[in-house]
């Protein structure tokens, strides 16, 4: 009437290696994903990368990437700290935000129409010597402008990302943390250096005038995004 237990009849536990895999692995792979999906966007921040890591030496490149991406790690680590609610509280600040980002978008754009209209000898500089010219204070003054004074950097990286991060579980939100913030250093270097390989093709003026006139476009349009939102 009665039989024997065996360990034949206990459940079945998943193995060390499935666990570790589903609280380091997966959730880092996950913040990978969900990090580039959002980041890998034609916007403000990546088309100044594009024409300046065309155009720049390392020297000044290297520090700009580090800025973007030391930026989004801090910005994706205040959101998983609980920063979000705190930008959810204060409509006012992101209003002052969008104000003096869109005024700085518009000026940028107006530089760059300026540059598309009387071409500033960009396509020798490439051809000759890449970098001349070029300062690393204005370049690192630039894109800390285009980061920091975009309001939807607040609510994309700071209250998404952080509200994603925290559905996951209390130890396993560190290990997306880490693969968001590795997707922001790889795609920002990617960029960077990537550009790069477009210098034969703006070794001739004509392409410095399209890239230009496109840098123009989107930037005054997302000036205009910015000041009908605020």
């Amino acid at each position: 009437m009665f039989r024997s237990f065996s360990c034949t009849d206990a459940v079945p536990m998943p193995s060390v290696e499935a666990v570790t895999l589903s609280q380091t692995l997966f959730p880092a792979l996950l913040g990978l994903g969900t990090g580039l999906s959002l980041i890998v966007a034609i916007g403000a921040q990546n088309a100044y990368l594009l024409r300046l890591g065309i155009v720049a030496t390392a020297r000044v490149i290297v520090p700009v990437l580090l800025l973007c991406a030391l930026s989004d790690a801090v910005l994706i680590t205040a959101g998983t700290l609980g920063i979000g609610a705190l930008v959810h509280a204060a409509p006012t600040a992101l209003t002052v935000v969008r104000v003096v980002g869109a005024a700085f978008l518009f000026a940028y754009g107006l530089m760059a129409a300026r540059r598309a209209w009387r071409p500033k000898g960009e396509a020798l500089q490439v051809a000759s010597q890449p970098g001349g010219g070029i300062r690393l204070s204005s370049s690192l003054a630039t894109v800390a402008a285009l980061t920091w004074l975009n309001p939807h950097v607040y609510l994309d990286t700071v209250v998404f990302l952080g509200s994603v991060a925290n559905q996951q579980g209390h130890d396993e939100r560190w290990w997306w943390v880490a693969g968001a913030i590795a997707a922001s250093f790889a795609w920002f270097f990617a960029l960077g250096f990537g550009a790069r390989m477009l210098r034969p093709i703006f070794s001739r003026p004509q392409a410095w005038r399209v890239l230009d006139a496109s840098i123009a476009v989107l930037m005054v349009g997302l000036g205009l995004k910015l000041v009908s939102a605020a």
